[in-house]
């Protein structure tokens, strides 16, 4: 690398020594706390130390089990200092799942709150007081910038690596919707676009507020204090902030909003449509793109006007193709396909798999299982993940467009469609739905208004608790197992 390359935690070093009592991070919670670039990075310098003392080296992996907050983003620094690769996961896993992420990504050390984490893998608590010294390390650059985990579609997790190593250097213009004044990330940083939007914030010297955990009436109030000007929402959580009563909503300053972003799952078309009314297109944006980074898409909010729905075009030299998932040709625009993409530096430029492999053709172009088709223009739509697809009656139904229309109904929170086996269709469409009461019949008329006949569905469930994580992921895989599981039950026992 060029003698202007730097590692990230040298840069955070730099940015301490320009200005040091500029605001770094903040984090907003059940309680609140506040860092100046000088006191992260010497906090940073005096953990990089204890981390090492704990065996950490050069392209190991860290992994830490911590909520959202100024430890965890204190440790996700000081393994940068020392070349090592943070691996941020859900503190709230429980033991399998977090022992089968463990066992892929290997790491030199977990990093926890409690002492109840398995014994297998050196373990640091993260209230351990780190030693006294906090003067600058050596320069180290991670190989790869971060390593998370994803359970995708099936349940069976894998750690998705990315190739970027945490280096900072100069050269290449900046991009308009490069982060400014204040940034909020309102996702757990285990997940990629929350933990990118903090890096990338970080990084450029720019103020970041993290909120401890989502909360609607929360998120005003902090873009209104802190005069936020860029933001990355998942669509539920746009949707949470839609459905407080208007006078809370409006009655917060958000004037300062520069750009926001949705991103992480399709936005329904009345969402995007309803923030582009409120903030203005200018200031909205719709984008998309894997973990993986094999290519992603942008689109603005007076483009999307002109094609509702869109997700845009590829951006920064990536290439899309849409094929039939079973024969792997190529769609003519407006058919639905499996969407296979090509990053500009190449194929297997950008990420490699820890349990789990790509699922690519020949030339390398890869899928993760996103649906969708192209306009004549190369303006991408998506619909689903191909393995959430439904086959009901001879057709294929996306549960995300049917829980878009669901999701507009007057009193619902959130919603997940599934199929249950039928010996008739194959499979029956069910909805669960998360609201306080539930008129079947007015959610029916609803649905008849918005999505075909065929993809209404035949039965409905309503529960009182989300059934979207704060990161806007459902899990429907599970959903799915848990009311089979409970059909098995009552069978037997009959």
């Amino acid at each position: 690398m060029s003698d202007s390359v730097v590692g990230y935690g040298t840069r955070l070093s730099s940015l301490a020594a320009q200005d040091g009592d500029a605001p770094a991070v903040t984090c907003a919670g059940a309680t609140s706390s506040s860092v100046s670039r000088v006191e992260l990075d010497r906090i940073a310098n005096r953990t990089a130390r204890l981390l090492a003392a704990r065996g950490v080296r050069a392209g190991d992996i860290v992994t830490l089990a911590l909520p959202n907050g100024i430890p965890l983003v204190t440790y996700c620094i000081a393994a940068w200092k020392l070349g090592a690769v943070p691996n941020p996961i859900s503190h709230r896993l429980p033991a399998p799942e977090r022992d089968a992420i463990l066992e892929r990504a290997a790491p030199a050390l977990l990093v926890a709150n409690e002492s109840g984490a398995p014994t297998r893998w050196p373990l640091l608590l993260s209230g351990t007081e780190p030693p006294p010294d906090d003067r600058p390390l050596p320069d180290a650059i991670a190989p790869h910038e971060r390593a998370l985990a994803s359970g995708g579609s099936t349940g069976s997790p894998k750690l998705i690596v990315v190739k970027r190593p945490a280096a900072w250097g100069a050269g290449g213009e900046v991009s308009p919707l490069a982060p400014r004044g204040c940034v909020l990330v309102p996702g757990p940083l285990y997940h990629a676009a929350p933990f990118g939007s903090f890096t990338q914030a970080l990084i450029a010297g720019v103020e970041v507020v993290v909120m401890e955990r989502f909360d609607a009436a929360q998120c005003l109030t902090l873009i209104e204090k802190h005069r936020v000007e860029q933001i990355l929402f998942v669509p539920t959580m746009m949707h949470r902030i839609w459905r407080l009563p208007e006078a809370e909503r409006t009655q917060r300053d958000v004037s300062s909003l520069r750009i926001v972003f949705s991103g992480g799952a399709p936005c329904p078309p009345w969402l995007m449509r309803a923030w582009i009314d409120w903030l203005g297109p200018d200031v909205m944006h719709d984008i998309y793109g894997p973990s993986e980074r094999i290519g992603g898409t942008l689109i603005s909010g007076r483009e999307w006007l002109a094609r509702p729905g869109s997700v845009g075009k590829p951006m920064s030299g990536a290439r899309i193709r849409i094929l039939d998932p079973e024969t792997l040709q190529d769609m003519p625009p407006g058919e639905i396909g499996e969407l296979f993409m090509m990053p500009p530096q190449g194929a297997g430029t950008t990420y490699r798999y820890v349990g789990a492999d790509s699922r690519s053709i020949d030339g390398g172009w890869e899928s993760v299982g996103d649906m969708g088709y192209l306009d004549p223009d190369g303006y991408l739509y998506l619909t689903d993940r191909r393995t959430d697809m439904i086959l009901s009656g001879g057709r294929n139904i996306y549960p995300a467009q049917i829980e878009a229309a669901i999701d507009a109904f007057p009193g619902v929170l959130s919603s997940a469609v599934i199929g249950l086996p039928d010996d008739d269709l194959g499979n029956r469409i069910h909805a669960i739905v998360q609201a306080g009461e539930l008129d079947e019949t007015a959610l029916r008329a609803h649905l008849a208004a918005h999505v075909a006949g065929y993809c209404i569905p035949r039965s409905f469930e309503r529960v009182d608790f989300p059934l979207r994580d704060d990161a806007g992921k459902v899990k429907r895989y599970k959903l799915r197992e848990e009311r089979l599981s409970t059909t098995e039950a009552q069978r037997t026992q009959r």
